[in-house]
């Protein structure tokens, strides 16, 4: 997308990572800088668990984020270690229940995408997994390979090679259907009724973005995401695309992942969108299983 928006629009697309912190370093200097276009930042799942796993913070993802446009929703991938014997999901879960403590579950660190999958799938299924975080997909995934970790609902993309060699057992997606690149592999939704949690990704900017350079961005993006062969890429990765319009943003990520807690009121507008989205399963794990129906004050 950024060598897109490049060629669009006449200036050149810097990618800046600037990690650590759980992606709070890289998020605050975006929201901290000049609201004039130049800075753009993508938005993740973490900037929406972020902001109830960490008790202070130096900004306000919420208050201080002018939201763009989306960009993709992708499954993530419950793939398993061989040794493990269950080769589906009712499997896992009885093996797990028959099993306390014998199953450790990695993800690329607290709050990301996979984390959250997995704190969710415990809660709706009453299972218990150690959680394992790594610094990043990489060292959780070479874990994952070499069995010191058991499953890892891992980005689709990471695994999917290893599953088809058989390297690693991909016993399931997250999404609420399954994915056309791993059409033999289930919805964990099909066993585990409402079920779903999605890697979603957009585009923010600082908050006093003014309105005209905000609906160019998004024009452009959205032109972006028609395009056959970038659409084809997002597809290869195995995303689909989220057009619309800046106000559709919030509100796409989060639907499908507030309906699947229960007891948790669907989140509205911007201020929900970014925290509720993820924070009744972050907040029952903080708060051993304690969330109530309104969210977050």
């Amino acid at each position: 997308m950024g060598q897109w928006l490049s060629d669009r629009l006449g200036q050149p697309f810097i990618v800046e990572n600037r990690a650590g912190d759980g992606g709070n370093i890289g998020t605050e200097a975006a929201l901290r800088a000049p609201g004039d276009g130049y800075t753009l930042l993508p938005a993740v799942p973490s900037n929406a668990t972020n902001a109830t796993l960490f008790d202070k913070l130096n900004f306000n993802f919420i208050r201080d984020i002018a939201p763009v446009a989306g960009i993709v929703r992708t499954p993530n991938v419950m793939a398993v270690h061989p040794s493990i014997p269950a080769k589906s999901v009712p499997e896992f879960i009885a093996y797990a229940k028959a099993n306390p403590g014998k199953v450790n579950m990695a993800s690329g660190g607290t709050g990301a995408s996979p984390h959250v999958a997995g704190e969710l799938f415990k809660m709706m299924t009453g299972i218990n997994m150690l959680h394992v975080p790594y610094r990043g997909e990489a060292p959780a995934l070479t874990d994952l390979i070499g069995g010191q970790v058991q499953v890892y609902f891992s980005g689709l993309p990471a695994v999917i090679e290893y599953s088809k060699s058989g390297t690693l057992r991909a016993i399931a997606v997250t999404t609420a259907v399954r994915s056309e690149l791993l059409p033999e592999v289930p919805a964990i939704g099909e066993f585990v009724p409402g079920f779903e949690a999605t890697y979603w990704a957009g585009v923010g900017s600082p908050r006093n973005t003014p309105v005209e350079i905000i609906q160019r961005l998004n024009k452009e993006i959205n032109a972006g995401l028609a395009d056959p062969k970038l659409k084809a890429r997002f597809a290869d990765l195995g995303g689909t695309v989220l057009p619309g319009s800046p106000a559709d943003f919030p509100s796409m990520p989060v639907n499908p992942v507030g309906k699947c807690v229960p007891g948790c009121a669907a989140p509205r507008g911007i201020a929900r969108v970014t925290t509720s989205a993820f924070w009744c399963t972050s907040r029952r794990h903080r708060d051993r299983f304690s969330c109530p129906s309104n969210g977050p004050s």
